[in-house]
């Protein structure tokens, strides 16, 4: 009985991880609608949002499945010290407002959309031998559009880096700067991590698989592959988060506070 509670956490928590992260790191891609550097772009990373924020709701609905609530509370309506995505996802895209003179860092969204795809792509081709079956079964379905997300950033990457454009490069290296020291949060498989792996939920050593992975895209453009991950803003699959995740989830709830009974 004991372990088979302990089954049911991992499931739970291992959804939730999976639900968050691509919850606000779609969000931080919807806000570059009308912003970005062109108009092709902007329907591209628009409709990468929107499939983001679609696997978001499949990973609230199998938690609504297993008993855990409403998928739209699961949603919108969780404090941020209830959420478990990774520090890095909640980051602004910079300063200003969407409303008012916003401020964003282009450069800072491709890596973290390039860096966080990859790691995505990683763990979804794991979960397709997941043990929990249903996970395995979404994860074969988000796997698909998963192919064009990743292709679409590496392109962003490879050309702001390899560009002769100095202020692109400038810009570029700064904003993996800024990721790196907090990007570990998204390998992070929280407390409930070692009981994920043993129960087949998952694979271990994602992290090292996605150095494997982005290793040569770094030596394609010149760049260093000695790669200095941290979580220095701390883990939030413990519930650790910063204002910004507070100040979007503002944001996000506004139309659910209003009527709850709407759906998203």
């Amino acid at each position: 009985m004991k372990n088979e509670a302990l089954k049911n956490i991992s499931i739970k928590e291992l959804l939730l991880q999976l639900a968050d992260d691509d919850f606000i790191h779609s969000y931080r891609g919807a806000e570059w609608l009308g912003l970005a550097p062109h108009i092709e772009e902007d329907v591209a990373s628009a409709s990468i949002s929107q499939d983001t924020m679609g696997h978001a709701a499949i990973f609230y609905k199998l938690l609504e499945e297993l008993g855990e609530g409403d998928a739209d509370r699961l949603a919108h309506d969780r404090p941020a010290k209830e959420r478990r995505n990774a520090i890095i996802l909640e980051a602004a895209n910079g300063p200003g407002h969407y409303m008012k003179d916003p401020d964003y860092d282009w450069a800072f969204a491709v890596v973290r959309n390039y860096y966080y795809t990859q790691a995505k792509a990683i763990k979804i081709q794991s979960l397709q031998s997941s043990s929990y079956e249903p996970l395995a079964e979404v994860a074969q379905k988000v796997q698909m559009e998963l192919y064009y997300h990743l292709m679409h950033w590496k392109m962003w990457f490879v050309q702001l880096l390899g560009s002769q454009h100095a202020d692109a490069v400038s810009r570029m290296k700064a904003a993996i700067d800024k990721t790196l020291p907090d990007f570990a949060g998204v390998f992070s498989l929280g407390q409930y991590g070692e009981e994920m792996v043993e129960l087949g939920l998952i694979d271990g050593g994602i992290q090292k698989k996605w150095v494997e992975a982005v290793t040569p895209i770094f030596e394609s453009v010149g760049l260093a592959t000695t790669f200095k991950i941290g979580m220095a803003k701390g883990d939030g699959r413990n519930g650790v988060h910063t204002e910004d995740l507070e100040t979007a989830l503002e944001t996000l709830s506004e139309v659910y506070a209003s009527d709850k009974a709407a759906s998203w």
